[in-house]
């Protein structure tokens, strides 16, 4: 796990960055108004209308757009119809990367994805070719300054969590789906600022990349979670502790 690890704390200083733009809340608000089209408007019967609500709210977005989303996606107010696909594929050196997508033009964007692994020395595969590599999981991130790691264990880990693993300059936190909004919950009464949350794909093993395929597969991830069709990318791949300086 320490691949997904290392990789997940390179995600965690973009999305740092990332906060700041506007297409972060672009991508929140279709995966609000998917849920809510799915299940219902009502968060406490929906499930992933939650969780798309709980990772909205870490992410600072106003309530009246949380608000405005729910409503599109129960036909109170009119939005446009999104498809979830999942793209999965090859990056350089073999790594497993699946592509989360909600798209209103499939065409569009199954070619503009396939240009991408493309692009960056990897190949698009056929549906179920690398998901059996991987497990949904909560995952929930917070920056070491926000609490011990003793104190972190004991709340998490009462309330449900299956795992706390320490990276870099953060705590990750992982749970069985159906816990993550419980773990979340928690965090929140005790007043521990978290950093990220949502429930992802998390892989089963990973494989080490070399030099020559480092700044590849990071262009490739890059390129593909920049992309504004795709919700979220997820991939096996290990970085070696020596390559990691030029990674990050």
């Amino acid at each position: 796990m320490s691949g997904h690890s290392k990789w997940s704390t390179i995600k965690h200083k973009k999305a740092a960055r990332d906060a700041k733009r506007g297409k972060l809340f672009t991508k929140l608000i279709k995966e609000i108004t998917v849920a809510a089209r799915m299940g219902g408007g009502d968060v406490n019967s929906n499930p992933r209308l939650r969780t798309a609500v709980t990772t909205a709210r870490v992410q600072s977005m106003p309530g009246e757009n949380i608000d405005r989303a729910i409503k599109k996606g129960t036909g109170e107010l009119e939005g446009v119809t999104y498809e979830e696909i999942q793209y999965e594929g090859y990056g350089p050196g073999g790594a497993a990367i699946i592509a989360q997508v909600l798209t209103d033009n499939k065409n569009r964007t199954v070619s503009e994805i396939r240009r991408l692994f493309a692009k960056h020395g990897g190949n698009m595969g056929e549906t179920g070719c690398v998901s059996w590599m991987f497990d949904k999981k909560g995952l929930i991130t917070i920056e070491k300054s926000q609490v011990a790691e003793d104190r972190l264990m004991d709340v998490v880990l009462d309330a449900g969590a299956e795992d706390v693993r320490d990276e870099d300059e953060i705590f990750e936190v992982f749970t069985q789906p159906e816990d993550f909004a419980i773990v979340k919950d928690r965090l929140d009464q005790e007043k521990i600022a978290v950093a990220s949350a949502q429930v992802t794909l998390i892989p089963k093993n990973t494989v080490d990349v070399d030099a020559k395929n480092v700044e590849q597969i990071l262009k490739l991830t890059e390129e593909l979670e920049d992309h504004d069709d795709v919700q979220s990318v997820s991939a096996n791949f290990n970085i070696p502790a020596e390559l990691m300086e030029k990674a990050s």
